[in-house]
């Protein structure tokens, strides 16, 4: 079946606090924009209980801000789509093309704001407890460990944070760390002061164990060298994040890290082309951060627009 072909005046690809922003200023200056979504809108932030570093805000949810932000964006005529999968982009063309299982779209500009993906534990029995005992999302999951023993798995501010969320099911959380604490003081003397939480920093997992589902796990106490079995019905992982850039490393320069290459001021290598939040290398990534990329490279997409039209 042949796909329709729809033009759009700017592609933004993720719809999390970049993407939405980039959508909210592309939406004011009128242009036609399209979000595209193939995980959660909000991104990583989605889920986040209380935030409370964003401007404006004392304290206030995830889903409440992107919620928000959503509408913000709608308002001004973005429309998100968070049901058709991307499968292929050509950004070097023009117009560009931006390839869904459903449509191709044909855009002047594309900004991309794809995101990360937690790491998977790097460990052989992962696949077989998938989703049976090893869980990378805690608000999505957490409820099924009802007074259960539960284990998370790093040591920056998103396993801090996990493992407190987590007591309000677990009758008992293991926070599991190979080194030292990399979160910020104010949520690790939250976690010091948690009755349920027993830290266990220089401890590695080294197996997982169970028959349909996870019932135990194997860790290694570094500095004793001692190895031992520890009693568990659930693992949520947070040992760190991916950037979502598999459409585009036949497109544009990634950094080692596979992070788009692109300036303060969101240009890739392609004009027209923006990376903008998580996905772009830049040393701070912060939500506020995320969102100033987003509109930067609205501002900038809909100049790069303007001075296409003047030489048609």
């Amino acid at each position: 079946m042949t796909k329709p072909i729809v033009h759009k005046d700017v592609v933004i690809i993720g719809a999390g606090m970049a993407g939405l922003t980039a959508a909210l200023y592309a939406g004011r200056m009128n242009l036609d924009v399209l979000v595209l979504e193939n995980g959660i809108i909000g991104g990583q932030i989605a889920n986040a209980t209380d935030i409370e570093n964003f401007p404006g805000f004392i304290s206030v949810s995830g889903s409440e801000l992107i919620g928000t932000l959503q509408k913000q964006a709608e308002k001004f005529g973005a429309v998100v789509d968070e049901f058709d999968s991307i499968v292929k982009v050509s950004l070097r063309e023009n117009p560009k093309i931006v390839e869904t299982e459903e449509k191709i779209y044909q855009t002047d500009a594309v900004i991309i704001a794809s995101g990360m993906n937690r790491r998977k534990l790097p460990l052989p029995e992962e696949k077989k407890f998938a989703s049976r005992g090893v869980h990378y999302c805690e608000f999505c999951d957490g409820f099924m460990y009802q007074d259960k023993i539960i284990a998370v798995m790093g040591g920056g501010n998103a396993a801090v944070d996990a493992a407190n969320f987590l007591t309000k099911y677990g009758k008992k959380i293991y926070l599991i760390h190979r080194s030292e604490f990399r979160a910020d003081e104010v949520s690790q003397r939250r976690i010091r002061q948690n009755p349920k939480i027993e830290i266990m920093l220089q401890t590695e997992i080294k197996a997982l164990h169970g028959d349909k589902k996870l019932e135990s796990i194997d860790i290694l106490d570094k500095k004793s060298g001692e190895l031992k079995n520890l009693a568990v019905d659930g693992i949520f992982v947070n040992i760190g994040v991916e950037p979502n850039t598999a459409l585009f490393k036949d497109e544009l320069k990634l950094s080692p890290s596979g992070r788009i290459i692109a300036g303060e001021d969101c240009r890739t290598e392609i004009d027209g082309v923006f990376a903008a939040g998580d996905v772009r290398e830049k040393e701070i990534r912060q939500l506020t951060t995320a969102a100033s990329d987003g509109t930067t490279a609205a501002l900038l997409a809909e100049k790069y627009i303007s001075r296409l039209k003047e030489t048609i």
